[in-house]
């Protein structure tokens, strides 16, 4: 019982990190604060993004559970000496992530079912990082299958909320890179040879931003806006993990090619 244990973060410390990620949700919901404008005006051209404290919030949140994170993989017994950063992209990416949905929910229902989503949400990418330390683990597999669909599940919401939002240009394109870039680098991580594939993580994110610079002024929902960036993203990590593994570039290319094909006929039907 103490080995399989060892596997899992101690329930006192993961409980403590949710509840402080969610306590910084919950109160930008309690407390009531003006909208600021940041301006810059330059000749030809006009810069206004408007700050809330659900932005700051969202900001601190995300902070939070990278702090949180370092705290709760640092007693691991197999971490020893090793770095710990893989282990906190994607904590917070998702604390980020789930910040701006519950950002744009009304208050009521709505948002007291996304508050606790986000909270299953959480509990589930904790619990899944600290296992995926050590690949012994007896549900090591589950945990970096779970790591890997939520990956993609995370970048689908933020591109969906991201056009619910109406959110402009200059501020879609960066956060559509740095989080695609982010999460195929993490994905392409946990394939066991503990590599950082930088220049394609690179490239994906810079294939997702550019897609979605040009799919931004289309006549598309949320939803269309969203799949038609994941599949690029889906399919382009699965080449490059299928080359990673000495796959012919013409049977590595056949899945990618499929999943891209599906993914903007499914947008078409969702008109």
């Amino acid at each position: 019982m103490q080995e399989n244990s060892s596997f899992l973060p101690s329930a006192n410390r993961i409980s403590t990190l949710i509840a402080s990620v969610l306590l910084a949700f919950a109160l930008t919901r309690l407390i009531q604060s003006p909208r600021f404008t940041l301006t810059i005006t330059l000749p030809g051209f006009y810069f206004a993004y408007p700050l809330t404290l659900s932005t700051a919030m969202t900001l601190l949140a995300a902070a939070l559970t990278a702090t949180g994170m370092d705290w709760l993989t640092r007693e691991h017994p197999r971490l020893g000496q090793k770095s710990n950063i893989e282990h906190l992209m994607l904590p917070t990416i998702t604390t980020f992530v789930v910040g701006a949905p519950l950002a744009l929910l009304s208050h009521g229902s709505a948002w007291w079912v996304g508050f606790v989503l986000s909270a299953i949400l959480l509990a589930g990418v904790f619990l899944a990082e600290y296992i995926t330390i050590d690949a012994s683990a007896p549900y090591y597999a589950f945990a970096r299958a779970g790591l890997t669909a939520l990956a993609y599940a995370l970048f689908l919401i933020l591109a969906t909320s991201l056009k619910f939002s109406g959110a402009r240009m200059f501020l879609l394109v960066p956060v559509l890179f740095t989080v695609a870039a982010l999460i195929s680098l993490r994905i392409l991580h946990l394939d066991g040879t503990d590599r950082w594939d930088f220049p394609w993580a690179i490239g994906i994110g810079i294939i997702c931003a550019q897609l979605g610079a040009g799919l931004h002024y289309w006549q598309l929902t949320p939803i269309q806006f969203g799949l038609a960036l994941t599949g690029p993203l889906y399919a382009l990590t699965m080449l490059s993990a299928s080359l990673a593994e000495n796959i012919p570039v013409r049977r590595a290319a056949t899945g990618p090619i499929l999943i891209v094909t599906f993914a903007w006929i499914l947008v078409l039907f969702l008109q």
